[in-house]
C-alpha cells in the first residue's frame, strides 16, 4: 500500500523519545535529491564506424545520495567478522540488514533477502507482544524484513527514501526498449539459482547469457582467461597475510598484459572492487562465462513480499534515536515517529556517508567495521541500435588492449624521471559488454564498468560517455555490415 507522509504522521504515535529527539537534534537539512538515472542530453553521433544509437541508458550509483555505490566490497583489512558486526543490533531497538551485513553472499541479491530474513527473527525473538516496527528501506532487505514480520502477526510500517520500492533493483521503463534496461543487479550466476527460481515464479523474465569472445583492434582474440589469477588468489589465501588482489598478481609474477586488465577489467564490472584494494582472502567469485540475465521489469521480486503493507515512500530518515523504552526517527523534513524496534535496511554506502545520525552513537565496533567496508562502484550503459554492426554471435565480449590505436606522444620538454613519479591515470575503456541480440533478437548492447574505471565513467556527461562506448566498440565492428 502506498500512503503518504502526512498520513503516516497523523496515524503514528508520539512519545517521550520525540521530544528528546526534537530537543537534542539540530534541525536537519533537506532530504537529498536522489540522482536520476540519466537518459541522453544529446543526439549521439556515429563515431568510425559505429553508428549513433537509437536508445540510450546509463546508470549513475556512484553519485545516488541513496547508495553512494552499487555493492558493498571486502578489502584488504576488513573480515567477514565486520559484517557479523555491523549486523549486531544496538540495544535490541535497531536491527540491520541488507546485503553489507551477509557473511555468506555479500553483494548479492541473495545476500540482501536472507539478511532481511535475519533480522526480522531477531526482531520476533525480541519484542513484547503488541509492540510496533518499522523498517527503514524498501530494497530487497526490508522488503524481505517486512513481510516475515507482517506473516509472524508483527505491526509493521516501512519507511522508503526514494519514490519507488526496489532499491539498488531497478528497471527501466519506457516504449523505447522492447527489453528494459535494469539499473541495477540484473546478471545472475551459478550462485543465485534460488534467486532465479523466486523471480521466475513472480514472471520476472530472463534469458541465458553465454558465449565469450575477446576482440583486440586487431580482431577476434582467445578470450581472457582467469586461470592464473585464480591460483595466484588461491596462494594468498594459504598465505599468513591478506594482500590486495594487485599485490597478489604481482607476487605470483604475473606480468601486466592485456589479457589480464581485460579479465581484471571484468571482474571489476561484475562486482564493484578495486584491485589495489580487494582483498585476495575474500575475493569475489571469478565469472564463469555464463548468467542468467534479467530481461523484464525486476519490480515483482520487491512488490510482492510487501503485498499490502503500509509503506510510505519519499521519506528520508536522518536520526535514530533509541534508548530502553523504544526508538524515534527523524525524518529529513523535521517530523519525529516512534516505534517500540526499528530495522535499518541502508546501502553501506549510506552509513559510510553518516546520511544518518544514530543517538547514542554507533559502538566503535560498528563504526571500525563500517569504515572497514568499502562500496564498490558498478555502472553500465545501455545502448539500442536499429541493426547490429557486429558479426559475433557471443554473448560475453572483452575489450583486450588499447580499443584504437594509442597515438604517438608529442615530445615535451618535461624531465622524464618526473614522468615516472606521476601516476598513470586511470583507463576508462569499456571492456565488458553484454551482447542480447542472440537471446533477445534486439540489438542491444549493455556495457559495464567497475572500480576506479566506473567512478571516472560516472563524471562523464552524456556526450563523452556516448563518444567512449563508441570507441570502446571500435574493436566488434563487422565490416560486412559497414559495407551494407
Amino acid at each position: 500500500m502506498r500512503i503518504t507522509r502526512r498520513t503516516m504522521l497523523l496515524g503514528a504515535g508520539a512519545g517521550a523519545l520525540t521530544v528528546l529527539l526534537a530537543s537534542c537534534t539540530p534541525t536537519p537539512a533537506p532530504p537529498p535529491e536522489e540522482t536520476p538515472t540519466r537518459e541522453p542530453t544529446v543526439t549521439p553521433t556515429p563515431v568510425g564506424e559505429i553508428p549513433a544509437a537509437a536508445a540510450y541508458f546509463r546508470t549513475a550509483w556512484t553519485t545516488d545520495p541513496y547508495a553512494y555505490g552499487a555493492r558493498s566490497v571486502t578489502p584488504v583489512g576488513a573480515t567477514t567478522a565486520d559484517r557479523e558486526t555491523l549486523a549486531n543490533p544496538l540495544g535490541n531497538r535497531v536491527f540491520f540488514a541488507g546485503e553489507a551485513t551477509s557473511q555468506s553472499a555479500p553483494g548479492t541479491i541473495r545476500g540482501a533477502v536472507e539478511s532481511g530474513e535475519r533480522a526480522a527473527r531477531e526482531v520476533s525473538e525480541a519484542m513484547g507482544e503488541g509492540e510496533r516496527v518499522a523498517v527503514v528501506g524498501a530494497g530487497a532487505a526490508g522488503a524481505t524484513a517486512a513481510r516475515s514480520l507482517l506473516e509472524a502477526g508483527i505491526d509493521v510500517t516501512v519507511l522508503e527514501a526514494r519514490d519507488r520500492a526496489g532499491g539498488r533493483l531497478a528497471t527501466h521503463d519506457s516504449d523505447d526498449w522492447p527489453v528494459p534496461p535494469q539499473a541495477g543487479a540484473w546478471l545472475l550466476g551459478s550462485d543465485d539459482t534460488e534467486t532465479a527460481s523466486r523471480m521466475a515464479l513472480l514472471g520476472v523474465g530472463s534469458v541465458a547469457v553465454s558465449g565469450v569472445a575477446g576482440f583486440s583492434r586487431d580482431g577476434e582474440v582467445a578470450p581472457p582467461s582467469g586461470e592464473d589469477i585464480a591460483s595466484a588468489i588461491a596462494d594468498v589465501r594459504a598465505a599468513s597475510s591478506d594482500v590486495s588482489l594487485a599485490d597478489a598478481m604481482a607476487e605470483a609474477g604475473l606480468a601486466d598484459s592485456d589479457e589480464h586488465d581485460a579479465f581484471v577489467a571484468s571482474l571489476s564490472a561484475m562486482t564493484g572492487i578495486d584491485p589495489a584494494t580487494a582483498s585476495s582472502w575474500y575475493a569475489p567469485t571469478l565469472p564463469d562465462g555464463s548468467f542468467d540475465a534479467l530481461a523484464s521489469d525486476v519490480a515483482p521480486f520487491v512488490e510482492a513480499p510487501l503485498g499490502d503493507l503500509d509503506v510510505t515512500y519519499s521519506t528520508t530518515v536522518s536520526n535514530v534515536v533509541h534508548d530502553d523504552s523504544g526508538v524515534s526517527l527523524r525524518l529529513a523534513g523535521g517530523e519525529a515517529l516512534t516505534y517500540d524496534r526499528v530495522i535499518v535496511t541502508v546501502p553501506l554506502g549510506v552509513l559510510k556517508a553518516g546520511a544518518i545520525e544514530f543517538d547514542p552513537p554507533l559502538s566503535f565496533a560498528h563504526r571500525g567495521a563500517i569504515s572497514a567496508l568499502e562500496m564498490g562502484a558498478i555502472e553500465s550503459i545501455w545502448l539500442r541500435y536499429d541493426a547490429p554492426f557486429w558479426a559475433t554471435s557471443a554473448a560475453i565480449w572483452h575489450v583486450v588492449g588499447p580499443a584504437r590505436p594509442t597515438p604517438t606522444p608529442e615530445p615535451t620538454d618535461e624531465d622524464p624521471a618526473a614522468e615516472d613519479e606521476t601516476e598513470e591515470p586511470t583507463d576508462p575503456t569499456i571492456r565488458t559488454w553484454i551482447n542480447l541480440l542472440p537471446t533477445t533478437g534486439e540489438p542491444i548492447l549493455v556495457g559495464l564498468v567497475g572500480g576506479p574505471a566506473a567512478r571516472v565513467v560516472a563524471e562523464l556527461d552524456d556526450d563523452a560517455l556516448l563518444t567512449l562506448a563508441a570507441e570502446s566498440l571500435m574493436p566488434f565492428t563487422d565490416p560486412d555490415a559497414a559495407e551494407d
